[in-house]
């Protein structure tokens, strides 16, 4: 399985990282580009995932009054809810292999850069054998982890007179803000869920939604707590990707939940 898990996933990125490392001789700049190709090329397994969400949130109020309907016939619920899909050309189901093959591919691009940015010892005798026979790294190969002011393969954190511990860099807090905009641009589908789960008896679809509207504020919060352990090109790995995501799902389903903050600043510019 791991021979597998290498052949089409790991080595493939982990070279293609060095290959633009060597193409562009700045390791931070190679994040970037790798990230963003490799998210475009997800596209058609992004996007009808994010059209699906969209769909659903549309037929909640349907479902509300179709588990009104038969709130004591479990086998003719699930019979109505059904037909409710197959109308509307909405399948639940279909959104889990493409989540499957995203998060597979994201875990091969974290070992990937995270066995350039946390490697010990001679980068270059520990990578070769991993790489395929044109990409290896000649043997006075120099890597430079400097982005800006990052070093790549250090936490973005910045010391600060006064304070016991590092505060979280320029680049971790961006990250947190770009998650947390890309979870409100989310938040209309959680809401139309939050609405069926209180229209409908029942605990399961309360904890759900319970589970999701915390999600929805803590992983920005648990991506900063993380960032400020893991090397800052993990970071700024993160950035892009979730720079990426929101252009897709606004591509796909447009401002969500951030329309109406939107409006609130265009109000104020014009007063």
């Amino acid at each position: 399985m791991s021979q597998l898990w290498n052949l089409l996933l790991y080595h493939p990125l982990l070279n293609a990282l060095v290959g633009l490392a060597h193409f562009t001789g700045d390791l931070g700049w190679s994040i970037i580009l790798l990230t963003v190709v490799l998210r475009l090329a997800m596209t058609p397994l992004v996007l009808p995932s994010l059209r699906l969400s969209k769909k659903m949130a549309d037929l909640a109020p349907e479902l509300a009054k179709l588990k009104e309907v038969h709130k004591d016939d479990k086998q003719a619920l699930l019979k109505a809810q059904t037909e409710l899909y197959k109308s509307h050309g909405a399948n639940p189901a279909s959104g889990c292999l493409p989540q499957i093959i995203q998060l597979l591919v994201l875990i091969a691009l974290f070992n990937a850069f995270n066995s350039v940015l946390r490697g010990n010892g001679d980068l270059v005798n520990r990578l070769n054998p991993l790489l395929y026979s044109f990409n290896t790294l000649p043997s006075n190969f120099n890597l430079s982890t400097k982005f800006f002011y990052l070093d790549l393969s250090k936490p973005d954190t910045q010391a600060v007179p006064g304070f016991p511990f590092p505060l979280p860099g320029i680049f971790l807090l961006i990250t947190g803000l770009v998650q947390l905009l890309q979870s409100k641009m989310m938040a209309p589908v959680v809401s139309a869920e939050e609405k069926l789960a209180k229209k409908t008896p029942g605990e399961s679809d309360d904890a759900m939604v319970a589970a999701q509207q915390q999600m929805l504020y803590m992983f920005p919060i648990m991506t900063v707590i993380f960032g400020y352990q893991f090397p800052s090109g993990l970071v700024l790995y993160w950035l892009v990707f979730s720079l990426v995501s929101m252009f897709q799902q606004y591509y796909a389903t447009g401002w969500g939940g951030l329309k109406p903050w939107l409006q609130k600043v265009n109000l104020l510019k014009s007063s």
